[in-house]
């Protein structure tokens, strides 16, 4: 008896002196007002989704329980910054701010404060390049890499040569919408086709004069860069003045259920990129419905579960998951911090047979990151959009960019904000 009341005391005393379970926080810098909280809403739920997943099916990430304060940014780049200042000191470990104009000033932020700054798709396309932005990520493709690949695709549905033909830019007038010229230069000297570029401003919803030149100059093809209710009035447009929309290729925030359902069956046959895969029949949904939707935890309606950009926004709580099981990997420890985090970034293996674990076969593409590599396989898929039965359906298999082109640019560019920086280069 004695002897098991002592074991008893000493139970106690090793649980009082255990350490109490730190939560994981990774803030959710979201948009659900303004011009563009259509688009923010699906993303923001995606994201808050997967994380409440693994909390109610898995107990959090190796035991931990994840955290997603959010914070209304409205899109706007200074109300971004607020929230970044706001909630940093409640022990974030990664961001991720759908927004290319507050990722280029949260840079030198989170680079100063230790923190990852995470932009799958969007943000500053030579942060690819690790030797440079040590505590930036924007892995599996960014904006040049989407470029490449729309122009890869045309030319293989006009046999392996754009030659003579003509490719017209509708891009949102803002740092995001100018990223890929620069590029679609290079390609058109490359592969000899004529590049126009058509700017619209924000918030997008007067694009008369843009359509009027489109149908002047009769481009063989015109690639978009937009957002929000610029996509809705261009597709729009486009039926207006009898633009085929098979010739019509979207960048992957180009792409949404929001954007064609506007123009209703005449939308149908519009193109759009995308790095990850979308709709209900990938097992992971059996759970989400399960866990998530079905009990009430989930963020939203539960109506976007599934569409593209839900897609999305799950596929980065996805990888940031990912990144924070790598670092307690490394870290020998379930209580990660922020420096310890961007370390599981920096050495991710996502594989196929880890995506097919996480219930998402052939989802996205497989990523194996590195101290040089912090932009991954730059590959997306064509999907098409088919009115009828309201799907994005693949048009292609996995395209993977033209790295001889991009990777001088990366390197140009990175090693321009280097200078003006004051970094140097790491990785040596």
């Amino acid at each position: 008896m004695r002897k098991t009341l002592t074991a008893l005391v000493a139970a106690a005393m090793t649980l009082g002196a255990a350490p109490v379970m730190a939560e994981l926080v990774v803030p959710n810098l979201s948009y659900r007002t303004g011009p563009y909280a259509a688009n923010g809403i699906p993303y923001a739920d995606g994201f808050n989704d997967y994380f409440t997943l693994l909390n109610e099916r898995d107990g959090g990430i190796g035991g931990e329980m994840i955290k997603s304060p959010e914070c209304e940014t409205a899109y706007n780049t200074e109300k971004g910054v607020e929230c970044y200042e706001a909630t940093k000191g409640e022990g974030a470990l990664a961001y991720n701010p759908l927004s290319t104009g507050i990722t280029y000033q949260l840079i030198p932020k989170m680079a100063e404060d230790g923190i990852t700054l995470y932009t799958p798709g969007y943000g500053r396309t030579s942060a690819a390049n690790g030797k440079v932005f040590k505590w930036v990520f924007n892995y599996p493709a960014n904006y040049w890499d989407g470029a490449s690949v729309a122009v890869k695709y045309l030319m293989d549905q006009n046999g392996g040569s754009l030659e003579g033909k003509k490719i017209a830019l509708v891009y949102h007038n803002s740092a995001y919408g100018k990223e890929p010229i620069r590029t679609l230069e290079e390609l058109s000297k490359k592969h000899g086709f004529t590049l126009s570029t058509l700017p619209v401003d924000h918030p997008g919803q007067e694009q008369k004069s843009q359509w009027l030149q489109i149908r002047r100059e009769k481009p063989d093809y015109v690639i978009m860069y937009g957002w929000g209710v610029m996509n809705q009035v261009a597709i729009q447009e486009a039926v207006n003045i009898r633009f085929p929309m098979e010739n019509f290729i979207g960048i992957w925030w180009s792409g949404s259920e929001n954007d064609v359902q506007a123009a209703g069956d005449k939308a149908t046959g519009y193109k759009a990129l995308s790095f990850h895969g979308t709709g209900m029949d990938y097992p992971v949904y059996a759970d989400m419905k399960k866990y998530v939707v079905d009990t009430g935890k989930a963020s939203g309606a539960g109506d976007q579960v599934g569409t593209m950009l839900y897609s999305r926004g799950m596929y980065a709580a996805i990888i940031i998951s990912e990144a924070i099981r790598k670092a307690q990997e490394l870290a020998g420890k379930s209580a990660v911090n922020a420096a310890e985090v961007r370390d599981g970034f920096e050495n991710l293996d996502l594989t196929e047979a880890r995506l097919v674990e996480l219930g998402l076969p052939d989802f996205s593409q497989p990523i194996k990151a590195s101290c040089e590599n912090h932009g991954g396989p730059g590959a997306a898929r064509v999907f098409q959009w088919d009115a009828a039965s309201k799907k994005w359906n693949a048009a292609s298999d996995w395209i993977t960019s033209d790295k001889d082109v991009l990777d001088p640019l990366i390197a140009e560019d990175s090693a321009a904000f280097a200078k003006e920086s004051g970094i140097e280069e790491r990785c040596k």
